[in-house]
């Protein structure tokens, strides 16, 4: 996985301080076995010594040898000064705690590979973040990408032991080899958050090309980007601004029902949400009606609409509102409002998997 600048520079720091030694120490040997007449042992005891400065004497006599003397004191002068700053950096990549942070990001790293029909986040902004709390809440597996990695502190230090195994990648979300860290091939949707329109429409390029069925969710703030974004492979756009005026005309109109969703979304001590169960054709609720289902006195779920699929095979349209004798077909999608641990019996008993939907208000 990628590393921050901070890690990176360390880490070539390190390699260069290690060629820098290795390079030294070869001439050094060299110069004594060819220079000196000395056995390899005996060059490479000399070298180590001299580099090392521990004083040990010279086992290779440069006595009445003006050229090896010299070589001896290149030596010395070279190999001293590398050997300092050799130092400095293991020293640097110690204190600063870069190594263990290393280790930290490798096991991070092998947790995100074992992940599964997870969301990737790209971006925790201002709307990313609120983003990334809604899918702690509903306990959604999800991996953050980005690019600064205060902004994932930032995150952490909002809710103090909300965040702290929050799962990232830092890095560019319009980089392919990112999006593959973050585990784009076994995800099951994407929300791309980033600042920059360009950014987001260049990044769903890139998402849509790597997997077909990837569901994406792209933030929109130039309405212009909106429709090049769903073309570029997007399955929804979302933008800021306009949610932002529905709501403040909401607060208006309704201002009860805008409320009663605040309570529904911020309520810590209940997670009640609008969700969709999507009945399959192996699932058992395939030829039963509501009532037989028992979606209100098994699990207490409001049902609040059903959308079937056509004969010809097109999906249908939403019908509000069912009846309890409305029959659930191969491909029904229920929208129901509740609890989220009674959802998932519910998600449980259909035979399918969680499929989140969003209350926009």
């Amino acid at each position: 996985m990628k590393v921050p600048q901070l890690e990176s520079d360390l880490l070539s720091r390190l390699r260069q301080a290690g060629l820098l030694l290795t390079g030294i120490m070869t001439v050094a040997v060299l110069g004594y076995v060819v220079i000196g007449r000395a056995s390899l042992l005996d060059a490479i005891y000399m070298a180590v010594i001299t580099i090392a400065g521990v004083g040990y004497g010279e086992i290779i006599s440069t006595h009445g040898h003006p050229a090896l003397r010299i070589f001896n004191m290149f030596v010395v002068v070279f190999g001293v000064t590398f050997t300092v700053y050799a130092f400095s950096v293991v020293t640097a990549f110690l204190v600063e705690g870069q190594l263990r942070n290393l280790f930290w990001r490798r096991k991070m790293q092998k947790r995100i590979n074992e992940i599964t029909d997870h969301y990737i986040v790209c971006g925790v902004g201002e709307t990313g973040r609120h983003t990334v709390n809604e899918l702690h809440r509903t306990e959604t597996p999800f991996v953050v990408i980005e690019s600064a990695e205060e902004h994932i502190k930032k995150l952490q230090q909002s809710v103090p032991g909300q965040y702290d195994q929050i799962l990232y990648v830092i890095g560019d979300a319009t980089d392919e080899s990112v999006l593959t860290e973050a585990g784009i091939d076994r995800a099951k949707g994407i929300i791309f958050a980033l600042s920059s329109d360009k950014d987001n429409l260049v990044a769903t390029i890139i998402a849509r090309q790597r997997k077909e069925t990837l569901r994406i969710i792209t933030r929109c703030i130039d309405p212009r980007y909106g429709e090049r974004m769903e073309k570029a492979g997007a399955d929804s756009t979302v933008s800021p601004n306009r949610i932002g005026g529905m709501r403040m005309a909401s607060e208006a109109l309704r201002p009860h029902v805008v409320g009663f969703l605040d309570l529904m979304l911020r309520e810590h001590s209940r997670t009640l949400r609008i969700e969709e169960i999507d009945v399959r054709g192996e699932s058992p609720w395939v030829g039963r009606t509501l009532r037989q289902i028992g979606l209100r006195e098994k699990y207490n779920l409001l049902p609040l609409a059903t959308k079937g699929i056509n004969p010809d095979g097109s999906e249908g349209h939403f019908r509000p509102n069912p009846a309890d004798d409305a029959m659930v077909t191969e491909g029904t999608v229920t929208i129901v409002m509740g609890e989220l641990q009674e959802m998932k019996k519910a998600r449980h008993d259909a035979g399918h998997q969680h499929k989140h939907l969003t209350a926009a208000h």
